[in-house]
C-alpha cells in the first residue's frame, strides 16, 4: 500500500470517529435543551447524520434503539417527499407518523439538510419522546390511532429559517403541555442546527466538499465487518416463541432465525395478530429492536450505521402485533416491541448460549400518570409525566443480570427529586426488590418497588402499561424464573397492568417491577455470591436456604 493511499485510510478513519463525535454532541444539545424530563433526565432520543441516499453514517451513543434503529430509515421518507432539489439552507422537516417514523405519535422526528457552499452534503435527523400530544393521552386504551393524539404528517416546519407558525399553532392547541411541547420541538430543530455546523467545520478542515467517498467507506466497511461476524456462525434455521401478557389476552411472539452468507434473517411468522388496543407494534419499530438485539450478540464492536445494519433483516406479516397497519392504535407500542430482543435471543442461545442472557423485564415499566395541580402549570393543563423505571435484565453465561436496568430500551430511570418537582406526587418508596431476580448458578437482577401517593390530597391518574406480570421471564437451563411483576394499591386492591386507571387521594400507587430470570442450576452458585446476596439483603435468608442450599452459620 503506497503513502498516499495509507494517508487516505487514515483521514477516512478520522473523520469516520469525527462524524460519531459530532452527532454526540447534537444528541447532547437536545438532551441539555429538551423541556421534557424523559428526554432531558432519561434520555429518550436519538440522533443521527445521513448521506444525500438516506443512508445513517453515524448515530449518537446517547439514545435509544428503538428511536435510532427506526429513524435510519424515516430520512428515506423524509427525501421522497421533499426530493433534495426542493431542499434549501435553513429548512427542517417534521412528522410523527408512527410507520414513517419511530413507531408512535408521541415522537417527533425532525430531519434538516446540511449545505456547504451552497451544495446539499448531508442530512441530520434526531427524534424526542414528547410527553403530551393531546388524544386520551400516553396509555393503551385507543381503539385506533386517531384517538392517541395529534398525527403531523410530512410537513415543513421551518422554510429558509422561517417557522411555519401556523403549524406551531396547531401543536401548541392540540396538547395538554403546549409550553414543554413548543420547547421540545425547538430542541430538535436547534440540535441539528448544531449538526451542521460541527459537519461543515469538519470538512473545511479535511478540504472535502462533498461526503461520498466518506460514506461509502463508512457502509461498505461496516457491513463487511457484520459479515465476517456473522460467517462465524452456524449456518441454519433456529426457531423461538415467548408468550406476554397483552391487554386483554395473551399474545404469542413466534420468531424463526436463519443464518447464511448473506445475513440473519429473522421472520415472525405464527405471531398473534393485531391487538384492538395500543400495544400494536409498526414494522419499523419492529425491525428496530430486532436487529439492535442481534447487534448486541453478533456486532457488538461495530459501529452502528447502514452498513452494519445491512446484513439484519426483518419480516413480520402484515395484520399481525408486529406488523400492525394504520389506523391500528400504537401509542405502547414499547411494550410488545421491547420484547423482541429476548425473543431472538431464544433463537440465538440454541447455538451461542453462552453470549445471550436469559429474559429479563424488557419492556419499560413507566409510570405514566397525569392530574391536576393546585396552583397551576405556568401554562400547561395539569401534569403529565412518564416517571421511566424498570426490573432486572436476565442472568448472563457468566454474571449475574444487572438491577432495575433498563434493557434494552436503555434509558435511565427518573431521579425522585424530579418527578416530585415537576408533579405533586410523594415517592414514599423506591428500593430494589428481594428475592425478584431469578435463582440461577448466575442470578437474575432485581426488580423495583415504587410506591407513590398524591401530595395536594387530590387524586391521579395511572396509564397503566405494563408487562410481566401473567408471563414473568422463564429461567434457562435448571435456572429460576424471574419475579412476576405486580400493580395496585396500598389498601390492597389489585390494578390492571393495562389501561387508564384513578388513585385516590387517600391511598398509594404501589408498582413491583419483575426480576430477570436465572441461568444454570441454583445449587451450582458459588457459596460466596449467596452470602454477598444475603448480606446486601437482595437474597432472604429463607430462599438462600430453600433454593440455593446456603445456611449464614455454614
Amino acid at each position: 500500500m503506497s503513502g498516499a493511499n495509507s494517508t487516505n485510510l487514515i483521514d477516512l478513519q478520522i473523520m469516520w470517529n469525527r462524524l460519531i463525535a459530532v452527532v454526540e454532541e447534537q444528541a447532547q444539545v437536545l438532551l441539555r435543551t429538551a423541556f421534557s424530563p424523559i428526554v432531558r433526565e432519561c434520555g429518550d432520543l436519538s440522533a443521527g447524520v445521513f448521506d444525500s441516499k438516506g443512508r445513517m453514517l453515524a448515530q449518537a451513543v446517547t439514545g435509544t434503539p428503538g428511536h435510532v434503529n427506526s429513524m435510519a430509515e424515516s430520512v428515506k421518507h423524509f427525501i421522497t417527499h421533499f426530493p433534495l432539489h426542493t431542499m434549501k439552507p435553513g429548512d427542517a422537516y417534521i412528522t410523527n407518523d408512527p410507520w414513517m417514523g419511530t413507531g408512535h405519535l408521541n415522537d417527533f422526528v425532525v430531519t434538516t439538510p446540511c449545505f456547504k457552499d451552497g451544495k446539499l452534503v448531508a442530512l441530520f435527523s434526531c427524534t424526542s419522546h414528547l410527553m403530551d400530544i393531546g388524544g386520551i393521552g400516553f396509555g393503551p386504551d385507543a381503539t385506533d390511532v386517531f384517538m392517541e393524539g395529534l398525527y403531523i404528517p410530512m410537513l415543513k416546519l421551518i422554510d429558509q429559517g422561517v417557522v411555519n407558525e401556523t403549524l406551531m399553532s396547531m401543536i401548541r392547541t392540540n396538547t395538554r403541555l403546549p409550553i414543554d411541547t413548543e420547547g421540545d420541538t425547538y430542541s430538535l430543530a436547534g440540535c441539528n442546527d448544531v449538526g451542521c455546523q460541527r459537519l461543515v467545520e469538519m470538512m473545511e478542515e479535511f478540504h472535502i466538499d462533498e461526503l461520498d467517498h466518506l460514506a461509502d467507506h463508512i457502509c461498505d466497511r461496516s457491513r463487511e465487518a457484520a459479515l465476517a461476524e456473522i460467517a462465524k456462525l452456524p449456518k441454519g434455521t433456529w426457531r423461538n416463541s415467548m408468550v406476554v401478557d397483552g391487554y386483554d389476552e395473551p399474545v404469542t411472539l413466534s420468531a424463526t432465525l436463519t443464518i447464511s452468507d448473506t445475513g440473519i434473517h429473522v421472520d415472525f411468522a405464527g405471531t398473534s395478530a393485531a391487538s384492538r388496543f395500543g400495544i400494536n407494534v409498526p414494522l419499523s419499530y419492529t425491525t428496530a429492536y430486532t436487529v439492535f438485539g442481534l447487534g448486541c450478540v453478533v456486532a457488538s464492536q461495530i459501529p452502528n450505521n447502514a452498513g452494519s445494519l445491512a446484513p439484519l433483516t426483518v419480516a413480520a406479516p402484515s395484520g399481525c402485533i408486529l406488523n400492525a397497519p394504520k389506523p391500528a392504535p400504537v401509542a405502547s407500542r414499547h411494550i410488545i416491541g421491547q420484547m423482541l430482543p429476548d425473543v431472538v435471543f431464544g433463537c440465538l442461545r440454541q447455538i451461542i448460549p453462552e453470549r445471550v442472557p436469559a429474559e429479563g423485564t424488557s419492556c419499560l415499566w413507566n409510570l405514566i400518570v397525569r392530574g391536576e395541580t393546585r396552583s397551576g402549570a405556568g401554562g400547561n393543563y395539569g401534569f403529565s409525566m412518564a416517571v421511566t423505571s424498570n426490573g432486572g435484565t436476565g442472568a448472563r453465561f457468566a454474571k449475574d443480570g444487572l438491577s432495575a436496568t433498563a434493557y434494552p430500551s436503555g434509558v435511565r430511570g427518573t431521579p425522585v427529586e424530579i418527578a416530585e418537582t415537576q408533579t405533586p406526587l410523594i415517592f414514599w418508596r423506591k428500593e430494589l426488590r428481594p428475592d425478584s431476580g431469578g435463582a440461577g448458578r448466575t442470578r437474575g437482577g432485581l426488580g423495583q418497588i415504587i410506591e407513590v401517593g398524591s401530595g395536594i390530597g387530590t387524586p391521579f391518574d395511572i396509564l397503566a402499561a405494563f408487562d410481566r406480570i401473567d408471563h414473568p421471564p422463564r429461567g434457562r437451563d435448571g435456572g429460576r424464573n424471574g419475579e412476576a411483576g405486580y400493580v395496585g394499591l396500598k389498601s390492597g386492591q389489585k390494578l390492571r397492568g393495562k389501561g387508564f386507571q384513578t388513585v385516590p387521594p387517600d391511598d398509594r400507587l404501589v408498582v413491583m417491577t419483575p426480576g430477570g430470570a436465572g441461568i444454570g442450576d441454583p445449587k451450582e452458585r458459588a457459596e460466596a455470591s449467596v452470602r454477598d446476596d444475603v448480606e446486601s439483603d437482595l437474597v432472604s435468608s429463607e430462599k438462600a436456604a430453600g433454593v440455593y442450599g446456603f445456611s449464614r452459620q455454614a
